[in-house]
């Protein structure tokens, strides 16, 4: 048995995140249906130096995020969590507020009816309480609220280890094993 994922990649800062995330998923053998949104696709561009045919090839599949139609969008779809990586916050409020107007939102709002695991990579500063707000409505409702946070106590020397540690973090919501950071104590 293998675990599915839905990795959605919405338009925030951070798309390296999302790419990452789908990178491992692939080695791990970890089934991922990919949803892209307009803007992470700007995004994609602007920030790094791969395709959008590159990151759509590191998914098992993909759906376009207008299609309302994927079956992703349904709840009988069987996977076992999705993760946002980044997650803008108008993907947050959508969610927060079942606004599904966007295939990323729906998915997110059926892994939370179906009481799956849904971690959400925010990615804004500084926050203002309509963010925080729509945050905690979701962490009550068992949603991982996991902004790549930056640590330090493993001394990053790259920006690849930035992002393999936030990726790895949420790696470890699913419990997959992973080599892209030390653990605390194996220093």
């Amino acid at each position: 048995m293998y675990m599915k994922l839905i990795i959605g990649i919405t338009g925030s800062t951070g798309v390296i995140y999302g790419i990452r995330m789908l990178e491992i998923l692939k080695k791990l053998n970890v089934k991922t249906h990919l949803v892209i949104s307009k803007w992470a696709e700007k995004c994609i561009a602007m920030e790094t130096s791969v395709s959008i045919d590159y990151v759509k090839s590191l998914a098992s599949c993909s759906s376009d995020e207008k299609n309302m139609a994927s079956s992703v969008s349904s709840g009988t779809h069987k996977v076992d969590g999705m993760v946002v990586a980044p997650c803008s916050m108008k993907t947050l409020s959508a969610i927060a507020n079942g606004y599904d107007d966007t295939l990323v939102a729906r998915a997110a709002g059926v892994t939370i009816k179906e009481s799956r695991k849904l971690v959400l990579m925010v990615r804004e500063t500084p926050l203002s309480a309509i963010h925080l707000e729509n945050m905690l409505k979701l962490s009550r409702l068992g949603v991982v609220i996991l902004p790549p946070v930056t640590e330090f106590y493993t001394k990053p020397k790259t920006i690849d280890d930035i992002v393999n540690h936030g990726v790895g973090k949420c790696l470890d919501q699913f419990h997959l094993e992973h080599d892209l950071y030390p653990r605390w104590g194996s220093l």
